[in-house]
């Protein structure tokens, strides 16, 4: 087993993607679903996929620390992971296109977690920094349906470029620290947040601490 501290930097403003309105999960997400929890942190974890199945219904934010700080949970990153590890995995030569049944595989054997503190017991938060001055950015969503193309107006919160985190990453095999540090190599193509494929939230990263 083998843990590192990671220090990602924004290259991009980084969009939020947590619905402001949180009755959304029960009212148009949670009845569908009896493990709703589960599917708010799968949603999340997706970004702007995610994202656009809640845009409609107001604004998409950060979720806050208890003095307002914006952070990230710690599953968000875990779902970047995943996400790398698809796109990934079907390119020959890497590493992630050796890895089956990479969904399982991440999420028993490799953890996130951030700065455990008074107010971040179990590590899930994960708090961003100077991630002031805070926008809101507005983009439209095309959707295509029987009626023919349909397009609503989508906004979130924007945190500017040069906004980082830290946190710690541990992996139960010493080997899949090669994996986690080719899916941080491709935050500079893909990053984190809604909207991404656009470029948002793409990011460096460094090692804080070193593998041990």
């Amino acid at each position: 087993m083998k843990t590192a501290k990671i220090k990602l930097t924004f290259l991009e403003p980084v969009l939020g993607s947590s619905p402001n309105d949180e009755d959304i999960y029960t009212r148009f997400i949670g009845d569908k679903a009896p493990d709703a929890m589960s599917l708010k942190e799968e949603i999340e974890s997706l970004g702007e996929e995610g994202a656009d199945i809640v845009a409609e219904r107001g604004t998409t934010v950060f979720p806050r620390d208890e003095d307002g700080t914006p952070i990230f949970w710690s599953y968000q990153i875990e779902g970047f992971f995943k996400g790398t590890c698809g796109f990934l995995r079907t390119v020959p030569g890497t590493l992630s296109s050796k890895l089956k049944a990479y969904k399982k595989q991440i999420d028993g054997r490799i953890f996130v977690e951030g700065d455990v503190s008074p107010t971040n017991k179990t590590g899930r938060k994960i708090r961003i920094k100077d991630a002031f001055p805070m926008d809101l950015f507005q983009r439209p969503l095309r959707a295509q349906t029987p009626q023919g193309e349909r397009v609503s107006l989508a906004c979130s919160e924007r945190i500017p470029e040069g906004a980082s985190c830290e946190f710690k990453i541990t992996c139960l095999i010493d080997d899949d620290t090669k994996l986690v540090e080719e899916w941080l190599d491709f935050g500079k193509r893909n990053g984190l947040g809604q909207f991404r494929n656009a470029g948002n939230g793409r990011f460096t990263w460094e090692k804080v601490t070193d593998w041990q």
